[in-house]
């Protein structure tokens, strides 16, 4: 009997050790980013069998069999549908500007997807103006409605929202939601579904979380978009979420989350009502393409001066890998004046915090605005390691005081901007389903200027000399959590 635990135990000690072998080689073959590959290593190697587990779980990107031969199946069509736009009299190149124009090509080699000038664009920014205005719009709605969030919370206007969606369905309209079921969660289970079900709404759960689906799909893959879509001619976008500040994490201790949504009019529209329908199909298999952009109604408020051309950048499992980072790169490298970045998680890639420091060192202005408090203490640690070599070469690190700053946001030499949903760490980066707006437009970016300039007036400013006299336990945190930064 010894003899036998003897084998069983050199068995079991040799088939863990070809495992760890075998996860090893798949990280190398996969030719991953040095630092994604040694904080795996050091994952599975120091924490035995779990290291394992959690790579299983976790450390490939993929979407599920079902929802990645669909996904395959859609290339065509949806192609098709945004290659048609390169022939639309408002896909007008000529009017780029530098920073536009890069941007533009690096989409048309990576997505097919092309700019579009001829839009009318809305920056929001407070809880009530953009709740309220999506009220009024869907109150308005004719034809369609859809809307599409990681995170629908019960609670204060966010109740409104859904009482103006029941209303809609009720006198015919058309009305999908696309929720994702971990950030939705409790919206799940409250008594909304079944309320907007029973009126008519088409209610789906977006990468639904089980048990048994984590061994088909990773778990921590989510829908982290954020779209309303009115009638295929108005559209939202941007960093929040289907809540009610007041009402949403009270008991976090980092204060009202902070956000921006961006609506717009115009040829774009269709655009994200593509994205939209994307996520759609691969969620239902039910194919919803809406009807591609017309021609623009001439108007005064219509007009060559005051409109943006906008670039609609969608990323995630299925579509071209990095092009919101290769976006970001390009972006940062292009600057000549000045950056100014908001995020509320700042966990970069190499690339992107050498593109910060090499922009400081040539002239460039570099500023970035993260909140003082986090929801994430992983996040939070990770963050605070990347400070003291920023800070040494001269960026700008301001810390927002007024609640959990969660607006993603990149102004570029004040004429050029990203907004969007993505956050900077890798798990927008390389995971989720996001979505970007780049912006051309002076007028729209002085908007978000104006914003970014509150935020810092808000915050406080790090220096150097002082951040170097932190204690040394909170070095020794950061280190420790910056060696796993890639994976967060």
């Amino acid at each position: 009997m010894e003899n036998v635990h003897q084998i069983l135990a050199i068995a079991g000690v040799f088939i863990y050790w070809l495992f760890l072998g075998a996860i090893a080689l798949r990280l190398v073959i996969k030719r991953r980013t040095i630092g994604v590959s040694f904080s795996w290593i050091l994952v599975i190697y120091f924490l035995p069998l779990v290291g394992i587990i959690a790579y299983i779980l976790f450390g490939e990107l993929h979407l599920g069999q079902t929802r990645a031969s669909r996904s395959k199946a859609m290339f065509k069509p949806y192609g098709q549908w945004f290659a048609a736009l390169y022939q639309h009299p408002l896909h007008t190149p000529e009017r780029q500007s530098e920073h536009a124009r890069a941007i533009s090509q690096l989409c048309d080699t990576q997505l097919g997807i092309p700019s579009l000038s001829g839009n009318q664009l809305n920056l929001q920014h407070t809880p009530s103006d953009i709740l309220n205005a999506i009220i009024k719009d869907v109150e308005q709605a004719q034809e369609s409605v859809t809307m599409e969030f990681y995170i629908w919370h019960p609670g204060g206007l966010a109740n409104e929202v859904a009482k103006a969606v029941i209303a809609a369905a009720k006198r015919g309209v058309t009305v999908k939601l696309l929720l994702d079921a971990a950030g939705s969660r409790t919206f799940f289970n409250s008594t909304w579904p079944s309320q907007m079900r029973a009126a008519g709404v088409t209610l789906s759960q977006a990468l639904s979380v089980s048990p048994l689906r984590m061994f088909f799909r990773r778990l921590d893959l989510r829908l982290h978009r954020k779209i309303v879509v009115i009638d295929n001619r108005t559209a939202y976008t941007g960093s929040m979420n289907l809540v009610d500040p007041r009402y949403f994490k009270q008991r976090e201790g980092v204060g009202q989350w902070i956000d921006v949504m961006v609506r717009m009019e115009g040829p774009a529209v269709p655009l994200v009502n593509a994205v939209a329908a994307w996520d759609w199909e691969v969620e239902t298999s039910k194919r919803c393409l809406p009807a591609p952009p017309g021609l623009p109604i001439n108007t005064p408020e219509n007009t060559p001066e005051s409109d943006s051309l906008v670039q609609v950048i969608p990323s995630g499992p299925g579509m071209p890998e990095e092009v919101i980072h290769q976006v970001l790169l390009q972006s940062l490298y292009q600057a000549s004046r000045k950056i100014v970045i908001t995020t509320p998680y700042f966990v970069p890639s190499e690339n992107l915090l050498d593109a910060l420091v090499t922009a400081a060192a040539r002239g460039v202005d570099v500023n970035i605005i993260i909140p003082q408090k986090n929801d994430s203490t992983m996040v939070k640690w990770a963050s605070r390691s990347f400070f003291a070599e920023l800070l040494k070469a001269g960026v700008k690190i301001h810390r927002f005081r007024g609640g959990l700053l969660h607006t993603k946001s990149v102004l570029i030499d004040d004429e050029h901007c990203l907004i969007g949903t993505v956050n900077m760490d890798m798990r927008s980066l390389w995971l989720n389903f996001e979505l970007t707006l780049a912006v051309d437009d002076k007028v729209f970016s002085q908007s978000l200027r104006n914003l970014q300039k509150g935020y810092i007036e808000n915050a406080e400013q790090l220096e150097y000399k002082r951040w170097q006299r932190r204690p040394l336990y909170q070095r020794v945190i950061e280190h420790l959590f910056y060696l796993f930064s890639p994976l967060l």
